[in-house]
């Protein structure tokens, strides 16, 4: 059976920086076999690129829209469904 791929961009909002949300992230993305990554802005989001089976990015987005550290909150995920490319070995934050 053939699995298919799916790569998303996104910019999530709220209160997702200086609580632990990009480390948050990484852990959930590498639990899923997601690769991309994960980094700040300057404007207070987190940006991120995620990219694996169908599957694996539905339920990513899911939990993080719920699941995220305490400390955080989400008010928004902006999702962008780019071509997937493969150019990425596991899942990292970046600065």
């Amino acid at each position: 059976m053939e699995i298919r791929v799916k790569r998303i961009h996104a910019i999530v909002r709220g209160v997702v920086q200086g609580v632990g949300f990009r480390f948050f992230t990484k852990c959930l993305a590498e639990r899923l076999e997601l690769s991309g990554f994960v980094r700040n802005r300057t404007d207070g989001t987190v940006e991120f690129e995620a990219e694996g089976s169908k599957e694996a990015v539905s339920a990513f987005l899911r939990e993080l829209e719920t699941g995220q550290p305490r400390a955080a909150h989400v008010s928004r995920i902006e999702v962008k469904e780019i071509p997937p490319t493969d150019d990425f070995e596991g899942f990292r934050i970046t600065y």
